[in-house]
C-alpha cells in the first residue's frame, strides 16, 4: 500500500482529470460550458481544489530575447478540498466566462496561426503531482469586430500573421495579461 501511495504521489496511478467542452467555439463576453471528469487512482488522495481557467501562449520580450510562455489570464475555482477515494469518479459541470478582451483566434473558419487559447483545468492534489488538462477553444470575433475585419478585406488587405504578447490592460487589474498584435499585407493591383 505504501508503494502505491508513493507512485500516486509521483503521478503514476494517481487521480486524473479530463475536461470535456460542450462547444469549443466561443466569442468574447460569452461562456464556454463543459464538464470536468475526475477519476480516482489506485489509492485514496486528498484533493486541495479544482479550478478551470483560460490560458494563452504569449511572446515575452526580455532585453534582446524573445521566448514563448503559457499565461493563465482568468481562473475560477470550482471546488474545495475533499478526499477522492480510489477508483471513484466525479463529474463537475462548469461555465467559464470569456473576458471581453480575449483575443480572436479564428476568422471565417480559419485558425489564426500563432494565436492559441485553451481551457486549462487543474486538480490540486496534496503531497503529489497535480493533474491537469488543456483543451483548445476557438475564439470568434463579435459582429462589430467581424464587420471591421470584413471592411479591411474589402479594401484589399489580407491576414498575414498574428501573435500575442505579454502585457496587461489598464483598469483591468491582472485579469488579462495578454495583448494581441497582428500584421497584414495589402494586395496591390496594377492597371495597365
Amino acid at each position: 500500500m505504501a508503494f502505491k501511495k508513493l507512485l500516486a504521489s509521483l503521478g503514476a496511478g494517481g487521480a486524473s482529470v479530463e475536461t470535456v467542452l460542450t462547444e469549443v467555439n466561443v466569442v468574447p463576453g460569452g461562456v464556454v460550458q463543459g464538464e470536468v471528469r475526475i477519476q480516482g487512482g489506485s489509492v485514496a488522495q486528498e484533493i486541495q481544489g479544482l479550478s478551470v481557467g483560460l490560458q494563452a501562449k504569449v511572446e515575452v520580450e526580455s532585453g534582446d530575447q524573445e521566448y514563448k510562455q503559457d499565461i493563465e489570464f482568468t481562473k475560477v475555482r470550482l471546488g474545495g478540498a475533499f478526499e477522492l477515494q480510489a477508483g471513484a469518479a466525479h463529474n463537475v459541470p462548469f461555465g467559464l466566462e470569456i473576458p471581453w478582451e480575449t483575443p480572436v483566434t479564428m476568422i471565417d473558419g480559419q485558425s489564426l496561426r500563432g494565436m492559441h487559447i485553451g481551457v486549462s483545468t487543474e486538480l490540486a492534489i496534496a503531497r503529489a503531482v497535480d493533474s491537469s488538462d488543456l483543451d483548445p477553444v476557438n475564439v470568434h470575433p463579435l459582429p462589430a469586430q467581424k464587420a471591421l475585419l470584413d471592411a479591411f478585406i474589402q479594401l484589399g488587405f489580407r491576414f498575414k500573421s498574428a501573435d500575442m504578447e505579454r502585457g496587461h490592460i489598464r483598469g483591468r487589474g491582472r485579469s488579462c495579461r495578454s495583448t494581441r498584435r497582428s500584421s497584414s499585407s495589402r494586395r496591390r493591383s496594377t492597371a495597365g
